[in-house]
């Protein structure tokens, strides 16, 4: 049995601990990415899935979007500033992408077949997994560590007029991504009687 695929997923984890000791270009990066959320599966071949990569100042950009907007939201300093430090760890990783749906296509398809129309949204959802997982997983596999971010709605309205985001783009995630400056800790796992039935 080959297991490539398994020893790459064992390498995606969530790490924290990011830097710009970077050997992949943003080129490279850039098509790294791309081919990742081309390649994952959508349903109906319907390809909701969007992205903004991000690097240099555009990526610093975008993490003091997310502090200064967490700012109105924890007012007491204390906490605000164990928030802002989280966030800085962010901002110094390499680079950032954005997950976006297109919800334009999404409405398409409800209308275009009426039949699965209640699942459509889900399905965009699943769309959403499938491309992150990928990106995640390629990173990984070049050396890279990342995680996953979810600031969205808070920032949606500031990001949008940033980066001149469509409208109809919904914002479903953000991802930075650099080199792996202190890895991840164990891995935790709920006993297989409780997760999984099989049947033979």
């Amino acid at each position: 049995m080959e297991t490539n695929f398994i020893d790459l997923a064992k390498k995606r984890r969530s790490i924290y601990a990011l830097g710009r000791n970077v050997k992949l270009s943003t080129d490279e990066l850039t098509d790294l990415i791309k081919t990742n959320m081309k390649q994952a599966p959508t349903p109906f071949n319907n390809q909701t899935t969007r992205a903004v990569i991000l690097f240099g100042d555009s990526h610093e950009k975008l993490w003091d979007i997310v502090i200064n907007r967490l700012k109105q939201e924890v007012p007491d300093e204390a906490a605000f500033a164990r928030t802002a430090a989280k966030i800085n760890n962010f901002k110094a990783a390499f680079g950032t992408i954005l997950f976006y749906t297109e919800t334009k296509t999404v409405k398409e398809f409800e209308d275009n077949f009426p039949l699965y129309a209640d699942n459509f949204q889900d399905w965009s959802e699943q769309a959403q997994g499938n491309a992150q997982y990928s990106v995640w997983t390629s990173l990984a596999e070049n050396g890279l560590g990342a995680n996953l971010q979810h600031y969205n709605p808070l920032i949606d309205d500031e990001v949008r007029a940033a980066f001149n985001i469509p409208a109809s783009w919904r914002l479903r995630a953000e991802m930075d991504f650099g080199s792996i400056e202190a890895p991840a800790g164990d891995k935790e796992y709920m006993a297989d009687d409780d997760r999984f039935l099989v049947f033979k």
